[in-house]
């Protein structure tokens, strides 16, 4: 870690300024003089308004880009002027963080790296920041500046700039947005969700992600706000099963009317990161005999032609049912065709947990509610 106290330090320390700030109308305030935004928000906090739901001056949408259905990919915007990246927008971990060009990793070499020396708002600190994922990790140091998702604004947003990573040479994207709860990992790094909500820039502490499938425009992630025209019927909402995260309770998972996983309850974390479905070692391999699939290698091929005979695979959530079809849970590929369950790593005397990926979230429109702590499932469009 010496190295990266030399050079982040001394590199940083060069474009340290003391950011100006000012006071300005929030956009609640804004909205309340424009009589956008009742009292009803006062009355019962944090609850989706009608307005809230529906008006398209109060919600902002932002495109996602997809990756070959593995990744969902948006652009933000760091510093002044601002330099451009390309984010994943993450519901399995809190911050953000992107590379910078100080960062000596082959993988910074392939992707947008921020340069501190040419915004004016940037603002250096001696924090060491440290980001561990499933088989990835970061190390740099937490900054500040102003980050722009699209029209929205966070100023002295607290971010990481990495020097060095590990397990990112072949990803799609620059760094990760992370739109988890706070964290208290990394010092003063409040999520930039958290502060666009502090700074009055959106209506409502919601956000939304509509994923596309097969194509590569389409997707949006959306806050301060629900746009129906994503979804059909109503949001069943789910409270999480706690609260620091976005892990729900499941009854159940079945399999032809058979509980094949999940047999007493169980937890699952809903993650925009994760393009798949994982669980413990034992659950998926009885899932994997359930479809016929071989393992080869690090997979598991299934026959392409009983994709129309396979069931769906029903996860049951707060009493209602959310099947996912063969045709979901089944991916073709260079004309083989994968099972999308994975093994997930448990910890010792962890409790049975699964992660529903891009695979779950494709089907089911999906809220994070973090004003009263829940999740609301629709299906798609």
């Amino acid at each position: 870690m010496k190295w990266l106290g030399l050079l982040g330090l001394v590199a940083l320390s060069e474009c340290m300024v003391i950011i100006p700030l000012r006071q300005m109308k929030t956009m609640r305030e804004t909205l309340r003089e424009r009589h956008l935004l009742t009292n009803f928000s006062e009355e019962h906090p944090y609850n989706l308004s009608q307005k809230a739901a529906n008006d398209q001056n109060i919600i902002y949408h932002h495109p996602l880009r997809s990756y070959k259905d593995f990744s969902y990919i948006g652009n933000i915007n760091i510093g002044t002027p601002p330099q451009e990246f390309q984010v994943l927008f993450d519901t399995g971990s809190s911050s953000l963080w992107v590379p910078s060009i100080y960062c000596q990793s082959s993988s910074c070499y392939k992707h947008n790296s921020f340069v501190p020396c040419n915004s004016s708002t940037f603002k250096a600190t001696n924090k060491i920041f440290n980001t561990n994922y499933t088989a990835t990790s970061i190390k740099g140091y937490l900054v500040y500046d102003t980050v722009r998702i699209g029209n929205l604004v966070s100023v002295a947003q607290p971010f990481g700039l990495s020097l060095k990573e590990f397990g990112f040479d072949d990803v799609p994207f620059d760094g990760i947005l992370g739109l988890g709860y706070p964290r208290r990992t990394i010092t003063g790094a409040n999520p930039i969700f958290d502060n666009l909500w502090k700074q009055g820039v959106i209506s409502e502490p919601v956000f939304a992600f509509y994923l596309s499938s097969q194509k590569e425009n389409g997707s949006v992630v959306m806050f301060g706000g629900v746009n129906r025209a994503y979804y059909k019927g109503e949001l069943n909402w789910v409270p999480v099963s706690q609260v620091g995260s976005w892990h729900i309770n499941i009854d159940s998972i079945s399999m032809n009317g058979t509980v094949v996983a999940c047999k007493r309850g169980c937890q699952a974390l809903l993650d925009t990161g994760t393009a798949f479905l994982r669980g413990p070692r034992g659950s998926v391999s009885k899932i994997q005999k359930l479809i016929h699939a071989r393992p080869i290698d690090r997979e598991h091929v299934v026959s392409c032609q009983a994709i129309g005979t396979l069931p769906p695979a029903v996860f049951t959530i707060n009493g209602i049912d959310y099947p996912v079809p063969a045709q979901a849970y089944i991916q073709s590929l260079s004309g083989y065709c994968f099972s999308n369950f994975l093994v997930r790593p448990q910890r010792v005397n962890e409790s049975e947990t699964w992660i529903l990926g891009e695979v779950f979230l494709r089907l089911y429109f999906s809220v994070f509610d973090r004003g009263n702590n829940r999740i609301g499932l629709a299906p798609a469009v």
